[in-house]
């Protein structure tokens, strides 16, 4: 059993989804004094690393019978949240269209860059902490429970704050296109 923990545990997936969660945490913690356009520009380059090194990671199972620790603490959240929306600002908002509710409601949902950045900042921080102790039951757990949040919570939420970054990055001011149109209007044209 402890040999089979070992494989999944070590194996270049799970170090290398470790390798990229550190460097998304780290980054998330460590920025200062920057502009909306720079931190845009990093998170949608190590998102998608994030998921893809994600989606890798071998199926395990719980060992313990307990979850692993939780680490984040509500200040910890808020902290990086804030610093997150401090830097998106007026463009931390985006209407959400992948949600079961979406079906029912009238009116459009509104979802936040910065919270969806920092539940994803949540869930891997939680797994990497215990990682980084080494006990390999716990690594396991850690990583199991790590995954089951990206298949069910934070890879959805990871997938939709990436689409609306990637418009705030390629985004072009009406202005620059010379006209009012809709864009859609001239479909037929490029294709």
């Amino acid at each position: 059993m402890a040999e089979e923990l070992k494989e999944v545990v070590y194996s270049r997936d799970s170090i290398e989804f470790v390798t990229v969660a550190v460097q998304y945490c780290g980054y998330l913690e460590n920025f200062e004094d920057i502009e909306s356009a720079e931190l845009t520009d990093k998170l949608t380059k190590i998102l998608p690393l994030l998921y893809l090194k994600a989606s890798l990671v071998p199926d395990t199972e719980m060992v313990n019978e307990e979850e692993p620790e939780i680490s984040v603490s509500e200040e910890n959240y808020n902290y990086i949240s804030s610093k997150l929306y401090n830097v998106f600002g007026k463009d931390d908002s985006y209407l959400e269209v992948f949600l079961q509710d979406m079906k029912y409601s009238e009116t459009p949902i509104v979802a936040s860059i910065s919270e969806d950045l920092t539940d994803i900042y949540q869930d891997t921080k939680n797994f990497i902490t215990i990682y980084e102790r080494g006990l390999t039951e716990n690594m396991n757990d850690a990583l199991y429970v790590c995954i089951e949040h990206f298949k069910i919570y934070w890879g959805q939420k990871l997938v939709n704050v990436l689409r609306a970054l990637h418009s705030l990055k390629y985004s072009t001011d009406d202005e620059l296109l010379g006209s009012d149109t809709d864009i859609t209007d001239n479909t037929d044209d490029i294709w």
